[in-house]
């Protein structure tokens, strides 16, 4: 009986140190004297370095000092989030879960790509990229009931492929669960990404792969974009600002407020989560694609005004 209560107890320290450093991440360019950027001012970059089987954060969420992290393999995390003074000082794994179905059955492998989280009253919207799809799930990672999309998206043959699906989710009262496929659907215009509603569409113009959409203002949505190409060595995150409107003839406006370049000395990965913390200050994370030269990397920024 002790040997068994010590092997437990053992486990449960694992699993409560699941990171093994939080290491400074250099994500301004060297050069730079300043941590204000157009219209951002990155406050702290962290490297979180695991010693257990995290891997590929898609998205975040955040409340009540819990950051809520989203694995593209169908797992979703619990941390503290330590901030003092404008940096990063804690991330530590509280809980862990696998998503479930409904009935508390683990997803089958084909509908485990998680993508976008975002929050709805007390539970989590969780978006799918392939069996592309919106979920409402509970904080333990279990599902509650399937949340009705726009028709457009509901037809799998509408995607340009399997893995160019729903990676972003935002929801508000004003709007609902708005989402968007990560490139323009089949017959869209390739220059102009499309924001849907259960019933309305939003057009703007595109800068790259839709990876994380998040609220400023009743209006306003963050967007996150990403533009990589691995054989070019092209790597460019756009953090832009867009206007839902419908009344412009050519697409809502759009202000693009940030352009990382990892030409131009920024320490871009491939960012894909985005969460706000408080009215004008923000967390990305990338994803580290389970590929030992990428990294996890939390970057903590505020919008100027």
């Amino acid at each position: 009986m002790q040997i068994r209560i010590f092997f437990l107890l053992f486990l449960l320290s694992l699993f409560s140190n699941a990171y093994s450093e939080l290491l400074n991440y250099q994500f301004l360019p060297s050069k730079f004297n300043s941590s204000s950027f157009m219209k951002v001012k990155i406050l702290d970059a962290k490297e979180l370095v695991f010693d257990s089987n995290i891997r590929e954060l898609s998205a975040l969420a955040f409340k009540n000092t819990t950051l809520y992290a989203l694995s593209d393999r169908g797992y979703l995390y619990h941390f503290d989030l330590e901030i003092i003074k404008e940096k990063i000082t804690k991330v530590t794994l509280k809980k862990s879960f696998e998503l479930k179905n409904s009935k508390g059955n683990s997803l089958k492998k084909s509908k485990t790509d998680s993508e976008g989280l975002y929050f709805k009253g007390d539970d989590l919207l969780i978006s799918f990229e392939h069996k592309s799809r919106v979920m409402l799930y509970n904080l333990n990672g279990v599902a509650k009931n399937k949340v009705k999309i726009h028709k457009k998206l509901r037809n799998l043959k509408n995607y340009k492929k399997k893995n160019r699906g729903l990676e972003a989710v935002a929801y508000s009262s004003k709007y609902g669960v708005i989402t968007a496929p990560e490139v323009p659907l089949k017959g869209e215009k390739r220059e102009e990404h499309t924001l849907y509603t259960k019933k309305n569409s939003y057009t703007f113009r595109a800068d790259g792969s839709i990876t994380a959409l998040e609220f400023i203002a009743e209006d306003e949505l963050l967007i996150l974009e990403r533009d990589m190409s691995f054989l070019s060595l092209k790597a460019v995150i756009n953090l832009s600002k867009v206007t839902l409107s419908s009344n412009r003839s050519n697409g809502c406006k759009k202000e693009i407020l940030a352009r990382f370049d990892i030409r131009e000395g920024w320490g871009v990965d491939n960012f894909e989560g985005l969460t706000k913390l408080s009215e004008n200050k923000f967390l990305m994370v990338s994803d580290d694609n389970a590929n030992p030269f990428q990294k996890t990397v939390l970057v903590y920024f505020e919008l100027l005004k």
